[in-house]
């Protein structure tokens, strides 16, 4: 099935702070057609060794993992790319020290934490005043060989960026609350790494649409920690970082 793939890899970004620093990753970028489809695509190509190599690109309508489920769906109809790779910011869980604002994260395994069932504060050990959430969690699991790939990266002299491979956490809400990472996050995935809206959906599409299917990777880079001083003032750092290791994995480390 490998030779009925048409692209390297499709890079979905879900905001436009991420899209603007796939779009700056390359000069060529050239909007592509797909007939009876709204959504604006994008192309380029790099060179690597005598071959040249075709990447797609496009951004979700609006955040979240409906739209995600929409657009993975539909790149990988009209494009059939070999890879679909996810870049982008995410919210780091703060519970390894040694995580800073722009250190990318690789998820080897991302589990829902949202799905579940509002209940009685005596039904459940996870409460919020009145109200009490009995978690149904849902994983996923990335390609071993894409995590070990992407261990091989980590201190490389060629790699700048700092990389957390672990757990990430993916729901429906944006998350401003410490309350939540620690009661419906890490009380359930201790080892939990970030969080984000979108990776799930990303990571079930490819791993369950029709052949050929495509790896999926998710990078997403730390931009705020998921509490009460949440801002967006690192969220450009973090696209910035989180692109520039989608690039160096794409250009030198995953098979072509």
């Amino acid at each position: 099935m490998e030779n009925d793939y048409q692209c390297t890899a499709f890079i979905i970004t879900a905001v436009l702070v991420e899209t603007e620093s796939i779009r700056k990753l390359y000069p060529s970028w050239k909007r592509v057609n797909n007939s009876g489809d709204n959504q604006a695509y994008y192309e380029t190509f790099f060179e690597k060794d005598g071959e040249r190599y075709r990447i797609v690109t496009a951004q979700q309508s609006v955040m979240g993992m409906t739209a995600a489920t929409v657009l993975t769906m539909k790149a990988i109809e009209a494009f059939k790319p070999k890879y679909v790779v996810m870049s982008g910011i995410a919210a780091g869980t703060g519970d390894d020290a040694k995580q800073i604002y722009g250190d990318v994260i690789v998820p080897d395994v991302i589990w829902d934490y949202s799905t579940g069932k509002f209940v009685g504060p005596d039904e459940t050990e996870i409460r919020f005043g009145d109200l009490g959430f009995l978690p149904r969690p849902r994983s996923v699991y990335i390609d071993e060989g894409v995590i070990e790939l992407v261990k091989s990266t980590m201190g490389r002299e060629d790699n700048e960026f700092h990389v957390h491979i672990g757990p990430l956490a993916c729901g429906s809400s944006v998350v401003a609350n410490r309350a939540v990472v620690e009661k419906q996050v890490l009380s359930l995935f201790p080892k939990t790494v970030g969080l984000d809206m979108e990776s799930y959906s990303v990571a079930f599409t490819c791993q369950n649409c029709k052949a050929p299917r495509p790896t999926p990777i998710l990078i997403k880079s730390i931009c705020d920690f998921a509490d009460s001083e949440k801002t967006d003032q690192y969220q450009k750092f973090a696209a910035y970082t989180s692109a520039g290791y989608t690039k160096y994995l794409l250009e030198n480390i995953l098979p072509l």
